[in-house]
């Protein structure tokens, strides 16, 4: 079991903007994932919650609203989803995440 970010960092202006990621699942299992930041007051992810299939993606979009110049993080958990599973977030619940991938954001002047 394996995901990867695509890009691996996020540079977004501190004055606000946005920036798209591909995650990739690198194996033969479908995952399920929870994304969370160091920073919930000027970050906005979007989706939160979510599975990528087996070799699939998952586009997910950073939006940074106006602050400070800064460096912070995104957290990715992630599990194989269970067979049944169709509500990532109750689902993610009920799993033990196996592994993290982390995306560092920089806010940029």
């Amino acid at each position: 079991m394996s995901l990867t970010a695509d890009p691996p960092a996020c540079t977004v202006p501190a004055a606000g903007g946005t920036s798209t990621h591909k995650l990739v699942n690198g194996g033969a299992d479908k995952l399920i994932f929870k994304i969370k930041s160091s920073n919930n007051n000027e970050y906005r992810i979007t989706p939160v919650f979510g599975f990528i299939d087996p070799s699939g993606t998952k586009d997910v979009t950073i939006t940074r609203t106006a602050g400070a110049p800064k460096e912070d993080k995104l957290v990715i958990h992630f599990a194989n989803a269970p067979a049944d599973a169709t509500d990532a977030q109750a689902a993610f619940a009920a799993v033990t995440p196996a592994g993290t991938v982390t995306i560092p954001m920089s806010a940029t002047a």
